[in-house]
């Protein structure tokens, strides 16, 4: 049973349509690439009046007038929800949105075998980010990282969601087994129990976007490119919608997450920051080394992108 949020029932992480279905538009590609769909990613932003970066995604999207846009949007409270959208021009097709503040249980129970996956790919990415504290993380471990991600992913598809999963006890106990395992690093051996608890809900509310329906064909599948106005969160989406049907995505950032949520998480303990630093750092390493080009707002978050492992090929 697909239990994945839709404009069809009423759950907390929902997607919504700014038109009815029967008028979809059919993907647009032509010869020379002169007409584009676009996918626009956002986390907090564009087309919440209160959004982040809404004033240079309004020029990008009323500058690009011969593309077709389709904005998949993550806000940020009830508050910004209420305060309503941006006048949108007549290029923008379609608006998905869901809130990444709130969820409901989405009712889906796991079966036997379900479980063993998600203990299986939760207990490795649980296990990447007790491994060490490189600034650098190796080949090995992006790709240990990568793995278990997409292995969420795979599973949230397969099994209509992945919400009461993020929350159980079999998250919180891989989380427990890679703290204690041999040769994780001191951060992680010295976590209590409620640093555990904090970081299981801090990856739950992150990993939130692994369960939206937007990445079947009808949706991010049908676009010609991905284009995240922010790492993290935002570029989540593009990441599935890159390994699901093979879009292209492109990253802009003029604030770089990963800074972002060092700062902001300066009142935690020391255990929950490095794991949670550990994850942040591996997800900007992983969107780096998929997007198929990198443009940062400024000088500054050229350089955070660049110690991240974006490689600067990438980089416009």
């Amino acid at each position: 049973m697909d239990n994945r949020p839709s404009r069809h029932r009423l759950v907390r992480i929902r997607s919504s349509r700014c038109e009815p279905p029967g008028q979809r538009r059919l993907p647009i590609r032509e010869i020379g690439g002169v007409l584009v769909r676009i996918g626009l990613l956002t986390e907090g932003g564009y087309p919440y009046v209160s959004g982040d970066a809404r004033l240079w995604c309004d020029r990008l999207v009323r500058g690009l007038d011969q593309h077709e846009f389709d904005i998949y949007a993550l806000s940020r409270s009830q508050r910004q929800e209420d305060e309503g959208w941006v006048t949108l021009p007549p290029q923008v097709s379609r608006v998905r949105t869901a809130p990444l503040w709130t969820a409901e249980d989405d009712g889906t129970v796991l079966g036997r075998r379900a479980r063993r996956r998600f203990a299986e790919h939760y207990g490795e990415l649980a296990a990447v980010l007790c491994a060490g504290r490189s600034e650098s993380p190796s080949a090995a471990e992006a790709d240990r990282f990568g793995s278990a991600l997409y292995g969420l992913a795979e599973l949230a598809r397969d099994e209509g969601g992945l919400t009461g999963a993020l929350r159980s006890e079999i998250a919180v106990r891989a989380l427990e087994r890679a703290c204690r395992t041999p040769g994780a690093h001191r951060a992680g051996r010295e976590a209590r129990v409620p640093d555990l608890l904090a970081v299981a809900a801090h990856l739950e509310r992150a990993l939130r976007p692994l369960s939206l329906d937007w990445y079947e064909d009808e949706g991010l599948g049908s676009v010609d490119l991905c284009h995240a106005a922010s790492g993290g969160p935002a570029a989540l989406p593009g990441l599935l919608a890159r390994h699901f049907s093979g879009v292209p995505l492109l990253v802009t950032e003029y604030g770089v997450q990963l800074r972002a949520h060092y700062l902001s998480a300066t009142e935690a303990s020391p255990s929950v920051r490095a794991l949670l630093a550990a994850f942040h750092g591996r997800l900007a390493a992983e969107v780096y080394a998929r997007a198929a080009l990198v443009t940062p707002g400024n000088a500054h978050a050229r350089r955070w992108q660049e110690r991240c492992g974006a490689d600067r090929d990438k980089i416009r």
